[in-house]
């Protein structure tokens, strides 16, 4: 064994190397069938996509979908019909991560929060979030995030705990934003930085323990981590069902075996991504965009 290799059947504890498809499959329905920490949650269905306005009977559907399987989903948005989801997952008995969706606009910024605080006040909200990868995106500075997590914590009942959600190492490169965070939030993809499968764990267990090393001994909860079925591509990181089944299986236990809250990227395939991210962008879903299951034996 390699260094890295050595390293990865450490972290991981399991040793899927020499497992078929078909028993990839069986350990996967197994696994998801004791259930999950979290699932993010999607939403839009086929011809849908961000900004068009959700339905009751779509956000219901798909949240009895996912029910049996996780305990907590996570939301992205609370306008244009998401702010139905957290009522609708409390009535399930799900545990919900709600986000206020935060960009450069401004006047949404503020209906987005207006709306998280109303939900927050009803009692259905566990953990709020303001923003999802700004400033991955570049659309606001930290400081403007900051101002936003100061206006979020004074108007949110105390016991609800916030936070700001984005790529690992953002909280590494701008450590205030930790200060304003009473959890810190953060999206995992060794996929993105091309990390060969083998090895994808042991990338995942780096990016963890680096945050939280800079965490102020704040609880860290992944937010997002995931491997898609198809599409191009990342350097080493190749997309199919066979990485994709193991990844999960392997993010499972050792979130397990370490004790960390984690939310699965995602439920569904996104047909609608297909204009960023081409067709792996598409296929992250642990259901596809016909809602079935793609993994389970």
């Amino acid at each position: 064994l390699s260094e890295d290799e050595s390293k990865l059947d450490v972290v991981s504890g399991l040793n899927l190397k020499s497992s078929s498809l078909p028993e990839l499959r069986r350990i996967f329905t197994q696994t998801i069938n004791k259930g999950i920490h979290g699932l993010c949650f999607s939403p839009y269905v086929e011809g849908q996509g961000a900004g068009d306005i959700l339905t009751e009977e779509q956000i219901r559907r798909r949240i009895d979908i996912i029910q049996p399987y996780t305990s907590s989903i996570r939301s992205f948005s609370c306008t244009e019909g998401n702010e139905m989801i957290p009522s609708i997952a409390r009535e399930k008995g799900l545990k919900t991560m709600v986000g206020a969706w935060i960009s450069n606009d401004k006047r949404r910024n503020e209906q987005e929060i207006n709306e998280l605080v109303k939900l927050a006040e009803e009692g259905l909200v566990d953990i709020a979030t303001i923003g999802n990868e700004v400033l991955l995106r570049k659309e606001l500075s930290a400081v403007e995030i900051i101002a936003y997590l100061k206006e979020a914590r004074s108007r949110i009942p105390d016991h609800i705990p916030i936070g700001y959600v984005d790529a690992y190492y953002q909280f590494l490169e701008v450590p205030g934003l930790a200060n304003h965070c009473d959890v810190i939030l953060i999206n995992c993809y060794p996929f993105w930085e091309g990390a060969d499968e083998n090895y994808a764990l042991a990338y995942l267990d780096q990016m963890y323990n680096l945050v939280q090393g800079a965490a102020q001994g704040k609880e860290v909860i992944i937010t997002e981590t995931g491997w898609p079925s198809q599409g191009q591509s990342v350097q080493a990181a190749q997309p199919n069902e066979y990485n994709a089944i193991k990844y999960f299986l392997n993010v499972q236990h050792w979130a397990k075996e370490k004790q960390v809250a984690c939310y699965y990227f995602s439920s569904f395939d996104e047909s609608w991504k297909v204009v960023q991210e081409g067709e792996v962008g598409t296929r992250w879903g642990l259901w596809d965009k016909n809602e079935r299951s793609k993994y389970s034996s």
